[in-house]
């Protein structure tokens, strides 16, 4: 017998396989990544504890579904219910190819009062179309039997009766099956975070295509919204350079110091005259020049060319940041 796991990196998720391990069964934990979470978790949880991971890009199929999803938003711009529904009818597709007969969630009722309730779980289930098929073993026993528990495929003793928002419980339980390494709580989805989702819905409001690497800029650097067309993101620190010199698109170009250290930015938008000098200027006051004149150069369409600018003071270019950057 084999089974599907839907897996975070997570305590809970990591408790979920190893329960319905305890019943003999093979369990294949699967990992979906997007520019929203990555898999980085999930890949260091499975060497720390000595289990196989499958990672699944779901990209393409999630974001016509954050588009309109079905039970709408959380707190920010996380659609939970249809984000785990997404997940559970993917790995339930996957169910033939790998030779899998359910899939295992590592849900705790309660746990998340707004996509953890009883009907949450079950618009889950329905979205997804793997009703009962999916055995979430933390708190099974709390929940209406699924066909894994009808025809014997687990154990009781993979079935657990909890519930609510304490961790003491799961840590009990990873001390009793010794599982010694798992990831604090929180800050797997970037849709769940303030500052990102500022960046995000600016984003969106602005332009209403989806692009990976526009989403994944979100992360790094200061943020300027100059008009609903123009956009630049400057960098803070070496990494945040190379990063944005990485995920700079097509649409845009980047300048950056020739002499001096300072931020790599990314225009994003038409190029003009104007805009060429409000980089530069933006570029040079964020640089150790401050309000000295210095070269940059503007790589555009893989041609340099090399302009002069002086910084002002930062606090210029406050009316363009977007909040919390």
């Amino acid at each position: 017998m084999k089974a599907l796991s839907i897996f975070s990196g997570g305590l809970d998720s990591i408790l979920a396989v190893k329960l319905v391990m305890l019943s003999g069964v093979d369990v294949l934990p699967i990992n979906f990544t997007t520019p929203f979470f990555s898999p980085d978790k999930a890949i260091e949880s499975a060497e720390k504890n000595n289990l196989p991971l499958k990672v699944v890009d779901i990209t393409d199929r999630y974001f016509p579904m954050f588009k309109a999803p079905v039970y709408g938003f959380g707190g920010y711009m996380n659609p939970c219910i249809d984000c785990h529904a997404l997940m559970l009818k993917i790995a339930g597709e996957m169910l033939e190819a790998e030779n899998a007969s359910f899939l295992i969630s590592g849900e705790v009722l309660g746990q998340r009062p707004m996509s953890q309730h009883k009907s949450a779980l079950a618009a889950v289930e329905k979205t997804s179309t793997m009703k009962g098929l999916v055995l979430r073993p933390l708190s099974a026993r709390l929940l209406e039997k699924t066909i894994p528990e009808l025809n014997g495929w687990v154990q009781d003793i993979s079935l657990l009766r909890l519930s609510g928002r304490s961790r003491k419980p799961q840590i009990k339980l990873a001390n009793e099956l010794g599982v010694k390494h798992y990831p604090a709580p929180g800050g797997g989805c970037l849709l769940t975070d303030p500052i990102f989702c500022k960046r995000f819905k600016d984003l969106t409001d602005n332009n209403p295509d989806l692009i990976r690497n526009e989403i994944e800029l979100l992360t790094v650097g200061r943020h300027f919204r100059i008009n609903p067309e123009l956009k630049m993101v400057v960098g803070r620190d070496m990494k945040e350079n190379e990063r944005i010199l990485e995920l700079a698109g097509y649409k845009g170009y980047t300048i950056n110091t020739v002499t001096v250290p300072g931020p790599v930015v990314y225009v994003a938008g038409k190029r003009t005259p104007e805009t060429d000098m409000l980089a530069a200027s933006i570029t040079a006051s964020y640089s150790d020049a401050k309000m000295n004149e210095i070269e940059l150069m503007i790589i555009h369409n893989g041609k340099k060319e090399i302009i002069k600018s002086a910084g002002k003071g930062l606090e210029e270019f406050r009316e363009y940041m977007i909040e919390g950057t």
